[in-house]
């Protein structure tokens, strides 16, 4: 079962994390939309986070991790949000179970493929030895070698946790990610259509939803509506977290 952090009370709210990320990126915001009168959950996927890691990953392992999940908390009429590899395992999610989905909010990513393009962050990790032992400050030196986004660098820094006392480790499962980083790219199947309400949300700086992308969101989501959050890149949620707030909470009331 997968790890989840739930907060407040009220119809449910899943939150599904991006690639390299966990729950703990969302505690803000969750916060936020539970006060807005919803059960949150911000989910683990697994290899992810404090949940399970496996040799299976791929989108629809993925979708049925988050299927166990909705069966076993009696989960209906849910509002899902999920943010880059999170937003293509929520539009898996919604097309193959559209009955348990009242609002669908995707943040920056559409269903077209990506070409793979996390080499320099896959090189950063790899290159950190954890049987030398290092400190948090050499793992952040070695990250830095091949990362300058403060942003970025922070962010896979969190995944750093004490594995024992003077032993430091990733909480993501680097092996597999390694072995399987094309599942991160796939496309929605061109079958796969979802006619409930959509948000999707796109940094204005960010390349990942272009004009050229609009026609092939409208012809899996006819009823789509996309915004676009100002000053901020991928990580949208985390620039500009106060707009990014705004624009969800317009569309879920």
């Amino acid at each position: 079962m997968l790890y989840s952090k739930i907060e407040g009370n009220g119809t449910p709210f899943l939150i599904i994390h991006g690639f390299l990320g966990m729950s703990d990126n969302w505690k803000t915001l969750a916060n936020q939309f539970a006060q807005l009168g919803f059960e949150v959950h911000a989910l683990d996927m697994r290899n992810h986070g404090k949940s399970f890691h496996s040799d299976e990953f791929s989108y629809d392992v993925m979708v049925q991790d988050v299927k166990e999940y909705v069966d076993f908390h009696q989960l209906q009429n849910i509002t899902l949000l999920g943010h880059s590899m999170g937003g293509k395992i929520a539009m898996l999610f919604a097309t193959t179970y559209p009955e348990l989905i009242s609002n669908l909010i995707v943040a920056d990513i559409g269903p077209k493929y990506y070409a793979p393009h996390h080499q320099s962050i896959l090189a950063a990790l790899n290159a950190i030895d954890f049987s030398q032992k290092p400190s948090r400050a050499e793992v952040d030196e070695i990250i830095s070698t091949y990362i300058t986004d403060f942003g970025t660098k922070q962010f896979l820094l969190k995944n750093l946790y004490w594995v024992e006392p003077g032993q430091l480790g990733f909480r993501f499962n680097l092996k597999i990610f390694n072995e399987k980083i094309e599942e991160i790219g796939k496309q929605l199947p061109f079958e796969n259509t979802f006619n409930g309400a959509v948000l999707f949300l796109r940094g204005d700086k960010s390349d990942y939803i272009l004009d050229a992308d609009f026609e092939t969101i409208y012809y899996h989501f006819p009823n789509a509506v996309i915004e676009t959050v100002s000053n901020a890149g991928h990580w949208l949620h985390a620039e500009n977290p106060s707009e990014f707030f705004e624009k969800v909470q317009g569309f879920v009331k």
